[in-house]
């Protein structure tokens, strides 16, 4: 794997061999003939055969427009494998475009129609993988690590452990005013030292002989430029630099310890390597609250950021947007029914918005149409059979499903799924887990309107059978198992539509 200014060169120069490749690779008369005969739209050209000056330039444009566009992708910096194919691929695209408007303005550097297409086409498929492989990261290292934490006698407890160059830690401020005994760095909780809580850039520490040679009443200054040690390594800030250190050193690996997996920090935390397409490590002990990799051995195990396959990944999304399309489309009038009716009914708006839980803790507004009287919230699951607040109206819709019809906006935008673990009430989670302590596992997917555990008649009125069933969808999840949960929750919903009609 490269890094750096090496990372910077080989990137450049692989795109440029690669475009002259390219270039004299569909200038070939047997790929001429070819794709002039059997490519559909193409069979009608002519074969054109470029030599000599026109060769020339049509390499030099290709390189420079190609090289140009890329740009973005030579700075070395985290980034999802599937981000940077779909980012590499956009970028060839707008170079396509340049080279084509150039052919149409200066007519004698215009590249033949088939070469251009053949070029862009061969190109998409090469760069991508070229910057996909220069990436690539050993299996028997972990690449450039970062420990990310605020139990400072776990990052000296499990340092050793990490076999790959170490860049630092982060944590917060005020814990970089602990100092440890030695029997600290066995794993008891660190005993704060008296010192001043600064900002996350740095905070005045005391420090004891057992750590850095330093006296029991020296105190040394922590700083962004000046960072304190720990048992060798650096403090390169706090918790809010996570994401400018992640770019900025080019990190591949991140080690987090916490003391507790708490929402706001450790999920915070994975959601930033998530983002990023940073690796994420945990103690074994964290195994519970996070989807970990098959087959991990250690102390040390390997967070599943992503449990879709990318090709699935891509399916999934392109499935949900076409899915929400449609449906927009065809209910649109419905909706307009709908609405007039709960204006009708009672008094109150016709949407109902809430805040829920999306990936890794995040939050989202989530939109429906409002089946109960506004009154207080109450975050305690209960049966529709039981609840007095729900109106006339609202309970047929609820039992026809038609209140969700609005959540097809936030499949569209992005924000949900068409199947997945259903979107919690964020007051609800902390109901929800104490009851199921392993609730937080449902975090690594993105929600959705329907998934198994509906289908399946599995609600938060009994968290632990929910649980298992969306644990079980996490486990197995594909592109073919969501379309299989979509046609069951279709055959369900006209169950109860008919059932409603009959009775």
């Amino acid at each position: 794997m490269l890094t750096g200014w090496r990372y910077r060169i080989a990137s450049v120069l692989g795109v440029v061999g690669l475009t002259i490749a390219a270039v004299v690779a569909t200038n070939h008369p047997f790929a001429q003939h070819v794709f002039t005969t059997y490519v559909p739209l193409f069979n009608r050209l002519e074969v054109t055969v470029l030599s000599g000056g026109s060769l020339y330039w049509a390499i030099a444009l290709s390189v420079v427009a190609v090289t140009a566009c890329l740009l973005p992708l030579y700075r070395p910096r985290p980034r999802r494998l599937l981000d940077t194919v779909v980012l590499a691929q956009k970028r060839l695209l707008v170079a396509g475009l340049a080279l084509a408007a150039l052919g149409y303005f200066k007519w004698s550097h215009r590249l033949p129609r088939a070469t251009l297409v053949m070029i862009v086409g061969l190109l998409a498929i090469l760069i991508p993988a070229w910057f996909v492989w220069i990436r690539h990261r050993p299996t028997e290292s972990d690449g450039r690590t970062l420990f990310v934490g605020d139990d400072l006698a776990q990052i000296e407890r499990i340092a050793p452990a990490v076999d790959a160059p170490v860049l630092g830690y982060l944590c917060p401020s005020n814990v970089g005013s602990y100092g440890f005994d030695e029997d600290d760095i066995d794993g008891h909780t660190p005993r704060a030292r008296t010192g001043d809580v600064r900002a996350d850039g740095g905070v005045a520490v005391e420090r004891r002989e057992s750590i850095g040679g330093a006296g029991p009443n020296d105190r040394l200054e922590s700083t962004p430029d000046e960072p304190r040690a720990l048992a060798g390594l650096a403090r390169l800030g706090g918790l809010s630099r996570l994401e400018d250190v992640l770019v900025e050193r080019d990190v591949d690996t991140v080690v987090l310890a916490f003391r507790e997996a708490d929402r706001a920090e450790f999920f915070g935390a994975l959601d930033a390597c998530h983002e990023h397409g940073v690796n994420a490590k945990v103690h074994r002990e964290y195994a519970d609250s996070v989807l970990v990799s098959a087959g991990d051995v250690g102390e040390l195990v390997d967070v599943d950021l992503e449990p879709w396959d990318p090709l699935d990944h891509l399916f999934k999304r392109v499935f949900d947007v076409l899915f929400a399309t449609v449906g927009l489309l065809v209910f649109a009038p419905l909706m307009l029914v709908i609405a007039a009716a709960i204006k009708y009914d009672s008094p109150g708006p016709v949407l109902y918005s809430q805040d829920r839980t999306a990936g890794l803790g995040e939050t989202f507004s989530v939109y429906k149409f409002r089946s109960m009287v506004p009154e207080g919230e109450d975050a305690t699951p209960t049966d529709d059979e039981t609840n007095d607040r729900i109106t006339r109206v609202g309970r047929v819709l609820r039992r026809t499903h038609l209140d969700e019809l609005p959540q097809l906006w936030s499949i569209f935008v992005g924000d949900m799924s068409v199947v997945g673990p259903r979107a919690v009430w964020t007051e609800e989670e902390v109901l929800l887990e104490r009851d199921a302590p392993a609730w937080r596992k449902r975090w690594f997917v993105k929600p959705g309107l329907t998934g198994l555990a509906q289908i399946n008649d599995a609600n938060s009125t009994d968290p632990n059978a929910k649980l298992r069933y969306d644990l079980e969808y996490i486990r197995r999840q594909s592109f073919w198992i969501d379309v299989k949960i979509v046609l069951r929750q279709v055959w369900n919903v006209l169950a109860d539509v008919r059932e409603m009609i009959r009775g």
